[in-house]
């Protein structure tokens, strides 16, 4: 693959995946997120912006060095489970913030983390480079998800609707 086709693709790879996080920021949190009741370990707001930023980043590197050896229709199943991960990690926030159905989410935040292991694994097959960096981003979909049950638990009397979508 020539240099111009490399950068090329991991343009793509550039923007598929921050598109993923783009379509969160429709959902931001607001008046309800901020009347939950949250654990003394909730991170400050301002930390989840940078750190999406390096984990989509990373993602779309990982997927770019899986892609760039051979193209789509050679890492296929790797690539493909990417894509669905991605578009898990993409449903997780309309859940959350949007539709205000921390239940809901637990089950698509649970989904996203198989998801990411999944991808992790077959993406381990093809390059070394593509499973170190996903590694952060399935510790901090984790944390994650320790945040949401804990979330989802402390504030379960108070909504009746948690697993309505």
């Amino acid at each position: 693959m020539n240099r111009t086709a490399s950068l090329l693709g991991l343009s793509a790879w550039l923007g598929i995946s921050f598109a993923a996080g783009f379509s969160g920021t429709f959902f931001m949190p607001g008046e309800w997120y901020e009347s939950l009741r949250k654990p003394a370990w909730n991170p400050p707001h301002w930390i989840f912006g940078p750190v999406w930023s390096a984990l989509y980043a990373m993602m779309a590197v990982a997927a770019w060095s899986v892609w760039r050896p051979k193209g789509f229709t050679a890492a296929k199943l790797p690539l493909t489970l990417f894509l669905v991960q991605l578009a898990l990690n993409a449903t997780w926030t309309p859940l959350f913030f949007g539709l205000q159905r921390p239940g809901s989410a637990m089950i698509c935040i649970a989904l996203l983390w198989l998801a990411i292991l999944t991808t992790l694994i077959e993406f381990r097959k093809v390059s070394p480079m593509a499973t170190a960096l996903m590694i952060p981003y399935l510790a901090w979909v984790t944390f994650a998800s320790a945040l949401n049950f804990e979330l989802w638990r402390l504030n379960a009397s108070t909504t009746a609707t948690w697993f309505v979508v």
